[in-house]
């Protein structure tokens, strides 16, 4: 990775920083607390961004398996495979938070809720593509199996989104023809952390390309002394 690069990362890490600690000063500062759910309605404004992130995660990772597909190139790959890692973890993020929401409002952490089963379906396929594609041998082979399994996958996704729409469910409805249905406070607390947890996910696909880009020199500095190894006991024969 050039010095250019490495600047811009850390200029993307630095915005990400600081516009998380803005929302979390709007979240628990400036937002109101809702009048029926109270103070647990907070978690709100971290639940949807997350959420977002999954769905923004899932698409660009299929984006990078088709464009692995067309072009055969390493960077798709390293990109489809970053993409897809951050959905994982943020999915489960999802459930999570979903569950401590839930909790006092539902009186429950956990029903079979549509919206609720399919993003559970979501993070499960994805976890598992990704233990799909570590028991692959062969660079081409992974990167290739996993680009399928990510384009499988995000079909999915817009299932996920259209559930509370599809199929009668007690998971609230935000975006409406209406409008968001927010009081302004709410609504300018709720783009910040859409904004801030974007930028997130940008930087954290960064650094987990670089990473992805640094193993796989060592992959091949291994198969190269590997390699040379083996022709140095060749010639000892």
């Amino acid at each position: 990775m050039t010095k250019g690069a490495n600047r811009w990362q850390y200029i993307l890490t630095g915005l990400a920083a600081l516009a998380m600690v803005v929302s979390l000063c709007l979240v628990f500062a400036y937002v109101p607390t809702e009048r029926v759910m109270g103070p647990v309605q907070r978690i709100f404004y971290f639940h949807v961004p997350v959420a977002w992130v999954a769905f923004l995660a899932f698409l660009v990772a299929c984006a990078a398996g088709l464009g692995y597909l067309v072009r055969r190139e390493l960077s798709c790959d390293a990109l489809q495979i970053a993409s897809a890692e951050i959905g994982v973890v943020f999915s489960a993020t999802v459930l999570m938070t979903g569950s401590l929401w839930a909790r006092p409002i539902w009186n429950t952490w956990w029903t079979w809720d549509p919206r609720l089963t399919t993003t559970l379906i979501m993070w499960l396929y994805y976890a598992a593509s990704l233990m799909l594609r570590n028991a692959a041998e062969g660079e081409e082979r992974k990167a290739r199996f996993s680009a399928l399994l990510n384009i499988i996958g995000f079909v999915n996704v817009p299932i996920v989104f259209l559930t509370i729409r599809l199929w009668r469910t007690i998971h609230p409805v935000l975006f409406t023809s209406e409008g968001f249905g927010l009081e302004p406070r709410m609504l300018v607390t709720l783009m910040v952390c859409l904004a801030s947890f974007t930028l997130l996910f940008a930087c954290l696909v960064g650094i987990r390309i670089r990473a992805e880009r640094l193993a796989r020199e060592v992959r091949n500095l291994q198969r190269h002394t590997l390699a040379r190894a083996d022709e140095w006991k060749g010639g000892l024969r």
